[in-house]
């Protein structure tokens, strides 16, 4: 049986993992998709350059994540970008050149790249 003051400690420590939570919806999430498709066709140093460029600007509020197969494997590497208050958006065919571009025009500038994006490449 726990205490009183046991049960408060881990409310607490709950509430603090949920807060965390809802407040990475205020956060910019780049997520790569990281399925065997995506890791065969280089997804990995795509994922990399993301994480060291974002560093290395020192950018704060950007979350860089994986997920695994999104469904469309003849485009891979796949990132999705979304960023608060706008519509995701999905580049294709990415390779580590790229994501340092949509890190500079896109998370930066706000801009995104749109000849990377799903719409513009055939």
């Amino acid at each position: 049986m726990k205490s009183l003051q046991e049960l408060a400690a881990i409310r607490d420590k709950m509430k603090r993992i949920v807060d965390t939570r809802e407040a990475a919806h205020d956060t910019t999430r780049v997520v790569v998709g990281m399925a065997t498709c995506g890791i065969a066709a280089g997804a990995r140093p795509v994922l990399n350059a993301f994480t060291e460029e974002i560093a290395r600007r020192e950018l704060h509020g950007v979350l860089v994540t994986q997920t695994g197969c999104i469904g469309m494997c003849q485009y891979e590497p796949i990132v999705e970008v979304t960023m608060p208050g706008q519509e995701k958006v999905t580049y294709v065919k990415m390779t580590p050149d790229k994501a340092r571009r949509v890190v500079a025009e896109h998370l930066i500038g706000g801009k995104p790249v749109t000849e990377y994006t799903i719409g513009a490449v055939r």
